[in-house]
């Protein structure tokens, strides 16, 4: 699911895969508005679902933060207010969703974008970001 999802660099917001051209993207934005605009080649733009959070180990996948930030929360939004939060208050958070992430490379503005991501997403009826799930799922519709 996180594939489809994508972020644009110089726009706020996530927006939504919808179909490929030639030297453009059509994407729609994840909210009420669903407004439909073209991405060209020359912007950058990232899909959730290749981006990776800094531990101590390896590299974690963004699906499995966001899980852990779902069963933290009960499925529900982010209880913490990450516009006003301090530094130290989304670290001892952020450390209780993933205990070992690295903290010489994980900023505060990281954390920031997280809970931001992840908000957007529950507020919008997205909350499937288990990659095993999402794959079987994709193949048992292929099955059909």
């Amino acid at each position: 699911m996180l594939k489809t999802i994508l972020s644009i660099s110089g726009k706020p917001g996530l927006y939504n895969l919808i179909s490929q051209g030639k030297n453009m993207l059509i994407v729609e934005t994840i909210d009420v508005a669903k407004k439909r605009i073209p991405v060209y080649a020359s912007e950058k733009v990232i899909s959730l679902g290749d981006i990776a959070m800094y531990t101590d180990a390896e590299e974690v996948a963004l699906s499995d933060v966001l899980e852990s930030v779902k069963n933290k929360e009960n499925g529900a939004a982010a209880t913490i207010n990450y516009k006003k939060a301090s530094n130290s208050e989304l670290f001892d958070y952020f450390g209780e969703v993933l205990p070992n992430f690295d903290r010489d490379r994980v900023h505060a503005s990281d954390i920031k974008k997280l809970l931001l991501w992840y908000n957007l997403l529950i507020e919008n009826g997205i909350s499937d970001f288990s990659v095993a799930e999402a794959e079987a799922e994709s193949e048992a519709n292929e099955a059909e």
